[in-house]
């Protein structure tokens, strides 16, 4: 008669449904959904940050200056000096005219011929010099006009003289008119130069 090695054949049966259950459960919670967040998610949730950034365009100005031709330069710096000596003679026109014409009057006749006299000889040689001054071709018209209140001053100069030698009854009213006028001729002629520097470019 056989003898049977393990009398209880039935005792393994348990732990083997026993493992079975452990390895069903392992892989069934393996197999669940889990709980995390999806990236998503936690993206629209998140507070949205905008920045915004602003470009300030800066625009920069260059101003060319064009050298003037030196032809021109030299024609220009001989008007001003012109200018200058113009305001020299109005000024003494003005200081003899009005001392002489004071009360008391502070310039007796025979200065005020003099000087006037003085002044006459010097506004002839300084229209000479208007005139003999070539211009540029450019500035031509413009030296027209400056060489007009330039004859200008010098006929009210002599007609001022003249009207200071004019005997009673006259009272200086030709001396006064002339010396108004010659003041006149003086504006004329500064205006003249302004319009033929900005011609020029010299000026804006």
């Amino acid at each position: 008669m056989a003898m049977n090695p393990d009398p209880r054949p039935g005792r393994w049966i348990l732990p083997l449904v026993i493992l079975g259950m452990i390895a069903f459960t392992y892989f069934f919670v393996r197999s669940l959904p889990g709980d995390e967040t999806p990236p998503e998610a936690l993206a629209s949730d998140s507070p949205v940050v905008t920045t915004t950034s602003s470009t300030i365009a800066t625009t920069s100005t260059t101003t060319t200056t064009t050298p003037l031709d030196p032809e021109v330069k030299a024609y220009l710096d001989t008007l001003d000096t012109l200018v200058e000596q113009l305001t020299g003679f109005q000024t003494e026109m003005a200081t003899v005219n009005s001392g002489f014409d004071g009360k008391p009057r502070t310039i007796p006749y025979r200065e005020a011929e003099d000087r006037l006299s003085t002044l006459a000889d010097n506004l002839e040689t300084w229209r000479d010099a208007v005139a003999n001054l070539t211009p540029p071709l450019a500035l031509e018209a413009n030296h027209a006009a400056i060489l007009a209140a330039a004859e200008d001053a010098n006929t009210q100069a002599h007609e001022a003289l003249r009207g200071l030698r004019l005997p009673p009854p006259d009272t200086g009213e030709l001396r006064r008119a002339s010396v108004a006028a010659f003041d006149n001729a003086v504006t004329q002629f500064k205006q003249a130069v302004q319009q033929t520097k900005i011609a020029a470019g010299a000026e804006a």
